[in-house]
């Protein structure tokens, strides 16, 4: 939970800062987010969250 969540919050500033610059237009920002929200309910978003939980794990796994 405080994986996707601290995602989330890090992709909507991202988002936010792109807009603002003007590197990304507000439509195709909505059909981003849009896409992000029906591809949740999908049957692949176990997959996806698999993919993003190892992808986290190995990060995590890193010595500095």
């Amino acid at each position: 939970m405080a994986i996707s969540l601290s995602v989330v919050l890090l992709l909507a500033i991202i988002m936010v800062v792109l807009i603002r610059g003007g590197s990304l237009k507000a439509g195709p920002a909505v059909v981003a987010v849009l896409f992000g929200f029906f591809l949740a309910s999908t049957g692949m978003a176990d997959d996806i969250q698999r993919f993003l939980d190892s992808i986290a794990e190995t990060i995590n796994s890193i010595q500095f």
